[in-house]
């Protein structure tokens, strides 16, 4: 399964323009979809109808609240090579205000900047798997007409709150309805999946600095999404729709206590997106292989002497078995922001720390 997924080196990632018209709302579905793996309380959907979730157990030892103005820095080292990893919150509201001095500090020390993968691409022509997947989940009518009439007002109410028409969601599995609706909501209440990170790239390239970043192949989680059962989806879509209902409050609060530091307060907001796209067959696979990456692309930056800055989705950084937890069993020093403030303040630091 992971070799589906593999690419063969990290590339700086470059806008794809492979999008048929016809594919758009689907293909845009699946790459918000796939951005949101990368991504708080857990969201009341029904545990039996869901895989089990790659980042719900967290090392609680590095969930911790900065010290330093602005968003929580780990850093891991080995000899005289440092890398700088700023955690990112997987969906926050475009524009989010954030105190850059310290990041600006280890931008402008390192020599590369490792970011999450940006470059999502679909290749129907070359996975026919995919161009199927697409077909069955494509309807002629909308996802709202012959359910129940209670099921269908709701939807209709949540589409309409969004300012959408009922024949934007023609499809047929209520996991793609629903991953379309949450997209919609996104949109209505502009929210994103791509920053800071979008603008961490622009700052670093503005500074001359190397970025390593992936780029994957949508396709086969494309055609993965048609076989998702079907409980799994109603579960995802009754989740989705009480997101609509209820706003965008918790997810600008957990924005707002990243941007300070708060890392607990940043990992509270709802995580009906990740829990959604999770239970399709190929996620599981896509998660671990991202953190592989992320991971590989640490490692390789601490085999030489230097200083790299890395931005990772807060989850997959924090989870048992996701990047931070990596690179400690390997043997790599991981330090916590209270690490890193208890080191300053017994002197041992560098031209890079923020006390020095």
């Amino acid at each position: 399964m992971l070799a589906r997924f593999r690419n063969r080196r990290p590339t700086v990632c470059r806008a794809s323009r492979e999008r048929p018209g016809a594919l758009r709302p689907l293909v845009a579905l699946g790459v918000a979809a796939t951005v949101a793996l990368t991504l708080g309380r857990p969201v009341p959907l029904a545990a039996q109808d869901l895989p089990p979730d790659p980042d719900e157990a967290l090392v609680e030892e590095l969930v911790v609240t900065a010290r330093y103005p602005g968003p929580a820095f780990w850093r891991i080292t080995r000899g005289e090579a440092r890398v700088w990893v700023l955690g990112v919150p997987s969906l926050a509201p475009k524009r989010q205000e954030w105190n850059r001095q310290l990041f600006g500090r280890y931008l402008a020390a390192s020599d590369r900047v490792i970011l999450p993968f940006n470059g999502l691409r679909v290749r129907l022509a070359g996975s026919p798997a995919a161009a199927v997947g697409y077909l069955r989940l494509r309807s002629l009518r909308p996802f709202e007409a012959g359910r129940a009439p209670a099921d269908q007002a709701r939807f209709a109410a949540a589409r309409e709150r969004l300012g959408q028409p009922a024949g934007r969601y023609a499809v047929s599995h209520p996991l793609a309805a629903g991953l379309m609706l949450h997209n919609d909501w996104m949109e209505a209440n502009a929210l994103t999946t791509t920053d800071p990170a979008k603008l961490i790239r622009l700052l670093a390239r503005e500074q001359g600095k190397a970025t390593v970043q992936r780029t994957y192949d949508l396709g086969p989680l494309l055609a993965d999404l048609a076989q998702t059962p079907r409980a799994a989806g109603e579960a995802c879509l009754a989740a989705v729709l009480d997101e609509v209902e209820e706003g965008a409050g918790a997810v600008r609060e957990a924005s707002r206590a990243w941007a300070r530091g708060d890392v607990a307060g940043a990992l509270a907001a709802e995580r009906t997106w990740e829990r959604c796209i999770a239970a399709t067959p190929g996620a599981q696979a896509f998660d671990a292989r991202f953190k592989s990456d992320m991971t590989s692309d640490i490692r390789a930056a601490l085999a030489r002497p230097g200083v790299a800055l890395a931005v990772v989705p807060l989850r997959p950084l924090l989870s048992e078995g996701g990047v931070l937890d990596r690179l400690r069993r390997e043997g790599f020093t991981v330090e916590t922001p209270d690490d890193i403030r208890a080191a300053d303040e017994a002197g041992v630091a560098d031209a890079t720390d923020p006390g020095s």
